[in-house]
């Protein structure tokens, strides 16, 4: 095997035509550049430089390793220059994002985003699937900070979540208003599940400062938050969201919150991401831009 750090050392000594000009530029002795072209030269068997007191010049094997060397040196060392570069991040960020992280997934963040980073490539999974987001393949995640594993680097995605207990005034009209979250077992209920053959999310609340949850046995259940909004807004029972999601649908008056005062806040969503010690730019990139945005 031929130590390819002899072939940037040929590069300079053929582009200078002088060994003193060549171990100048690399920073190294001349003698070391010496005896690396002859190293070099033993190792491929062929003379590559003539050289006398006065100048050195390339032997035909000489101009043809150089120019074979030309453009390739040169667009390895390009690139190595270009993955460390902050000035323009670029390359595929695979981002694996759960369906109710609406700070994140609302558009603006991710469009600004873009378009302050033309080079940087997003694939984004919408996913509430728990994995290990490593040994998947993506570069970063957005959950809920409770849910996050704690060998993980966060950061917040917006500020404090609350959740919201909604339904339309129709279905209010016809089937009552539950005065406490205990009372939601008599009403049809439209819930939320991670996945297929899990167990429907159980709907939390707080009371005098102590947490408790009310397991609603729903009678329509779906892991699309979409479907549980349209259901409700059409009649279809009570369902449980973020507040955020809910919102433009309470202001208009189609929808109802209700319980309010059994729904406290909770931390919110996070951009999580294994710890590095050399972050890629890309990935370094969205972190600042999501700092730079709350």
């Amino acid at each position: 095997m031929i130590d390819l750090n002899l072939l940037l050392l040929f590069r300079a000594v053929a582009e200078e035509a002088n060994f003193r000009a060549a171990a100048d530029r690399l920073g190294v002795t001349r003698s070391a550049v010496s005896q690396g072209i002859r190293r070099l030269e033993d190792s491929l068997g062929v003379a590559l430089l003539l050289r006398t007191t006065r100048s050195v010049r390339l032997t035909e094997a000489g101009v043809e390793l150089q120019a074979a060397l030309a453009r390739p040196l040169t667009e390895i060392l390009g690139t190595l220059d270009s993955l460390g570069a902050e000035d323009c991040p670029r390359g595929l960020l695979r981002i694996a994002a759960t369906s109710i992280a609406e700070p994140f997934l609302s558009g603006p963040l991710i469009a600004r985003f873009a378009e302050a980073h033309p080079r940087i490539t997003l694939d984004i999974t919408v996913t509430d699937a728990e994995f290990d987001i490593v040994a998947a393949g993506f570069d970063a995640g957005v959950r809920l900070g409770e849910v996050i594993e704690q060998d993980m680097i966060a950061v917040p995605v917006g500020g404090p979540q609350r959740e919201a207990v909604v339904a339309s005034p129709a279905y209010l009209a016809a089937q009552g208003v539950p005065d406490h979250p205990r009372d939601l077992v008599h009403h049809r209920c439209i819930g939320w599940r991670p996945a297929p053959n899990t167990a429907p999310y159980r709907w939390e609340f707080a009371e005098d400062g102590r947490p408790f949850d009310v397991a609603v046995d729903p009678q329509i259940c779906t892991n699309d938050l979409r479907l549980m909004m349209r259901t409700a807004l059409n009649g279809g029972g009570i369902t449980f969201a973020p507040l955020q999601t809910l919102q433009p649908h309470l202001d208009s008056g189609e929808l109802v919150s209700l319980l309010e005062e059994f729904l406290p806040s909770f931390p919110g969503f996070y951009l999580y991401f294994p710890q590095r010690r050399n972050m890629a730019p890309k990935l370094r990139a969205l972190v600042a831009h999501v700092r730079g945005s709350r």
